[in-house]
């Protein structure tokens, strides 16, 4: 079984002269990547950061994140990215939590002083870096040990450290090679950020292919079209509302898109609407919808063509699972339920986390034997392509019917006026909770002109019976999901349960 220094091993060996990475101005060859990679080991030696000790890093992508990325376990440590959405207290939980050694920060570190931890900007460790000395890696790399511990955060309430070992993050890079057809000749962007399985779950697969990889700072569509136009840009990943925004910049200011043969997008079921402008941005490319979690390391299901189905049901669905991973739609004791039927979504393969660190008893609730219980609602046809419903704790309850918010936002995403929407549930005596909607529109519309168009595409007790209307958009989580707890938490305020 490999471990992470086997595909920088074949990329030194075979790709040594080409271009690692890419930001702008500045590049690096493979082989002045893996000479870095050495000096990270005896950077780290130096600082007395043991094996197995966790460091962790916090800024915007960065050709150095991505050393650190791929250094720090290759040099038998554990790499922890930290989201740079977070708040100071919420950054001081998680690094209490891990007990890390070393955190690297681009900025100030907003919060208190841990115990026991070093910290280093990220100036002084490039120094400190070009000045240690080069040693082997390897030591304590094997397929069980520990290489990353990833806090789930934002949508999914407590923050809790998802523990993926050597062997987890390469079976999830030859399941991506062998789903996502990536080429040596390829020239991928990172454009979500680092600290999120969308940013980082292309890095071992282009370090094993040799492939070029150039990094966006930030998510930005007009600078990200930009890139994508003057570097040639062959394949990229966003999650959906980076997809959105991209339509809305090609379309406003139009770049040469025509070397994007593959767009890939997940973190989120993705309005048709929305894809259906991606084959107008991203004219000559295949378009991905992935999905997974980080716990997943993070990738269990792709549909690949999505542009070919896109008037067909298949479009709505999140494709069938990888090779060498088992999905399917279970009950709570991860039974397999009949085709169409709504379940569970459960992931078995040798990509599912090793547990949650420190966190036996949030490990045991999500796992049934090797079975991993994602949380999300769904369903599967005769071809096991997998329909996500709903995250389970989203699904409303109204009047006795079972509500799935995603096929209101469906709805509510064709109208032409809407930009950004999610729906939820509110407390309501009559009929238990009734259906909420939040919109960012594009221009001026009213409710009822929203009202009426839901009620003609879906079944009235599926229609918002109250619509916000918001001219800012709706608060994210780092990877840029719509933190609906957020949203949804002033109705619910003063309960002692979301369920009535």
């Amino acid at each position: 079984m490999f471990t992470t220094l086997d595909p920088l091993n074949r990329a030194l060996r075979v790709a040594s002269a080409k271009h690692a990475a890419v930001l702008g101005q500045q590049s690096m060859t493979f082989g002045d990547f893996g000479t870095r990679c050495r000096k990270i080991a005896g950077a780290l030696s130096g600082l007395g950061v043991d094996l197995g000790d966790r460091v962790a890093v916090l800024g915007p992508n960065s050709v150095k994140y991505l050393e650190l990325y791929v250094g720090a376990p290759c040099a038998g440590r554990v790499v922890m990215p930290l989201n740079t959405r977070l708040t100071g207290p919420e950054l001081e939980y998680q690094l209490r939590d891990a007990e890390a050694a070393l955190v690297v920060t681009e900025g100030p570190l907003p919060c208190g002083e841990v115990a026991g931890m070093q910290v280093l900007s990220m100036k002084e460790w490039d120094a400190l870096v070009d000045a240690s000395p080069e040693e082997e890696l390897g030591r304590g790399v094997v397929p069980e040990a520990l290489a990353g511990l990833f806090y789930t955060g934002g949508t999914t309430g407590a923050s809790k450290g998802v523990m993926l070992s050597h062997r987890n993050l390469l079976a999830n890079t030859q399941n991506m090679l062998i789903a996502a057809a990536l080429s040596p000749d390829d020239r991928y962007l990172i454009a979500a950020p680092l600290f999120h399985a969308a940013g980082s779950i292309a890095v071992l697969p282009c370090l094993w292919l040799g492939a070029t990889q150039l990094v966006l700072p930030a998510f930005d569509p007009g600078n990200m079209l930009d890139i994508i136009a003057s570097e040639s840009v062959t394949v990229t990943l966003g999650v959906p509302t980076m997809v959105a925004a991209l339509n809305d910049e090609q379309a406003r200011q139009p770049r040469d898109t025509s070397s994007v043969r593959m767009l890939f997008y997940g973190g989120s079921p993705i309005p048709t609407e929305v894809v259906r402008g991606a084959t107008r941005t991203f004219p000559n490319a295949e378009l991905c919808n992935l999905y997974g979690a980080t716990e997943l390391a993070p990738l269990a299901t792709i549909l690949r063509h999505h542009e070919r189905c896109i008037d067909d049901s298949k479009a709505k669905s999140a494709g069938q699972p990888v090779l060498g991973v088992d999905c399917r739609i279970a009950d709570d004791e991860a039974n397999e339920l009949p085709i169409g039927e709504v379940g569970n979504v459960v992931v078995r393969g040798p990509n599912v986390m090793m547990g949650y660190w420190r966190k036996e008893e949030q490990t045991a609730a999500v796992m049934r034997a090797d079975w991993y219980v994602t949380g999300d609602l769904g369903r599967a046809d005769a071809e096991s392509n997998i329909y996500l419903v709903d995250r389970a704790k989203d699904m409303m309850v109204t009047g006795g019917e079972n509500v799935y918010s995603t096929e209101v936002e469906e709805a509510l995403y064709s109208h032409p006026k809407v930009l950004e929407t999610t729906v939820f549930g509110i407390p309501d005596d009559k009929w238990g909770e009734t259906i909420h909607a939040v919109v960012v529109p594009r221009e001026s519309v009213t409710a009822d002109e929203l009202i009426e168009h839901c009620r003609a595409r879906i079944a009235g007790y599926k229609v918002p019976r109250s619509i916000e209307f918001r001219d800012t958009e709706l608060p994210k989580s780092g990877p840029g999901k719509v933190l609906k707890r957020e949203l949804r938490k002033p109705y619910w305020e003063g309960r002692t349960t979301n369920i009535v």
